[in-house]
């Protein structure tokens, strides 16, 4: 099969929204998403989520693939990506103007919905009911 590059870029410009592909429209979405939420707060969430779990999880790939001793500073550079995961994690919640206590009960409750009995059963993880994201 011979690929091109150039048609295929034309394709993925074609499967993506006018705000991913345009200034006008992307900057008209965060107006309307800026009524709804903090949308500077909830980009700045969303980005620094995505970074730093690559950031630990860059760890725990060099660990599991790559022989790298989890040593005591190892430990301790995981437990401070950690802490800034759940940095971000609470700016998410302050832009949605979540309690963070009800968005770790409300998983609290998806959970037991799922797992009947509270434990893990690989056939409720793989057939989940209707409305289970």
């Amino acid at each position: 099969m011979q690929i091109d590059l150039n048609k295929y870029q034309e394709f993925v410009e074609g499967v993506t929204s006018d705000e991913s592909n345009s200034y006008k429209p992307f900057t008209d979405s965060l107006l309307n998403l800026n009524d709804k939420c903090n949308i500077a707060l909830l980009l700045t969430a969303g980005i620094g989520l995505a970074s730093e779990t690559g950031e630990f999880n860059e760890i725990v790939k060099k660990m599991v693939f790559q022989g790298k001793e989890l040593t005591d500073d190892v430990h301790f550079h995981m437990k401070r990506e950690l802490g800034d995961i759940m940095w971000y994690w609470i700016n998410a919640c302050r832009a949605l103007a979540l309690d963070p206590n009800d968005v770790i009960a409300e998983n609290v409750n998806k959970l037991k919905a799922r797992y009947p009995g509270g434990e893990f059963n690989a056939y409720y993880s793989e057939n989940r009911k209707e409305g289970d994201l």
